[in-house]
């Protein structure tokens, strides 16, 4: 402001002294170094602005169940650490589980295909030494051969059916296994259960919210800032990051992760997302985060 208010008086002194020296010279300088002072304000930084925006963890989620049924199991609680694929609700599945044990036991009844193994392990070298034996004229009949050779084909036939039957118990034994696993509702990532909707003995229907998982090891703040201070930001930039007063939470740094290459055109302005790493969880998702953007020392 000084250096404004300063400019005229200058900028009079030199032209006076102009005219008294009569040069359009020294008129021309003074214009210049008019140029050169207006262009020195215009060029300087501008203030740095807060924008403020809410902390959310990386997986908000809330879990039902793909199959109906009676829920007859919750082992978990509000508030406790699950890790990923743990058991978090059970429904009924006694018919299913008796599905699986049948299927168990005929895949894993292989007597018929032992029986006809050792069945073609016999008739193979009977129907060579038949077939030789009629060859060289011995006292075997034709028909003799020709019923060994059947039964001998039979058998072999018998076999691979009884194989392909047992790979088709295999993936029927799979498929119950699976029908029954749809049964049991499971945490897809490690997290926090922070809500349970549910109790045993009620019924649960696809689409219901009966569990909500929080995992804020990781989180990002997620805010929306005018176009213009978007300008120079990158992604995997480094951003520090304040807390609304009061929370007690300690300022920290984050990257940039995201920033949308769309301008809201209501609005004018730009979605900007600031991961950080939350392993200890002293950053609860919900707080408002502020970040100062447009200044000098913005990266």
């Amino acid at each position: 402001m000084q250096a404004a208010t300063s400019l005229p008086s200058n900028f009079r002194r030199v032209c006076r002294g102009a005219r008294r020296r009569g040069g359009a010279t020294a008129a021309r300088g003074a214009l210049a170094a008019l140029a050169a002072a207006g262009s020195l304000l215009l060029s300087a930084p501008a203030a740095a602005e807060d924008y403020t925006g809410l902390v959310y963890a990386r997986h908000d989620l809330t879990l039902s169940v793909s199959v109906p049924g009676v829920v007859s199991r919750v082992p978990v609680a509000v508030g406790q650490q699950v890790q990923a694929n743990q058991a978090l609700l059970q429904l009924e599945d006694r018919i299913q589980g008796t599905e699986v044990q049948r299927r168990k036991i005929l895949l894993d009844d292989q007597s018929e295909l032992r029986a006809t193994e050792e069945r073609v392990r016999i008739l193979t070298p009977l129907f060579n030494d038949t077939s030789k034996l009629l060859s060289s004229g011995g006292s075997v009949s034709r028909d003799e051969v020709v019923r060994l050779q059947l039964e001998l084909v039979s058998s072999r036939s018998r076999v691979e059916q009884l194989r392909a039957q047992e790979l088709r118990e295999k993936v029927e034994l799979t498929a119950a296994e699976q029908e029954r696993d749809l049964r049991r509702l499971v945490a897809p990532v490690a997290g926090v259960v922070t809500r349970v909707d549910t109790d045993i003995g009620e019924w649960a229907r696809p689409g219901d919210a009966l569990i909500q998982l929080v995992d804020a090891a990781v989180c990002y703040l997620r805010l929306n800032v005018p176009a213009a201070a978007a300008q120079g930001l990158k992604v995997g930039g480094e951003l520090p990051m304040r807390f609304e007063q009061g929370t007690g939470v300690a300022p920290l740094r984050g990257k940039i992760s995201y920033i949308s290459p769309v301008i809201d055109a209501a609005s004018g302005l730009v979605e900007l997302r600031v991961t950080f790493a939350n392993p200890d969880g002293r950053v609860p998702p919900g707080i408002k985060g502020i970040v100062q953007l447009g200044g000098a020392g913005t990266r």
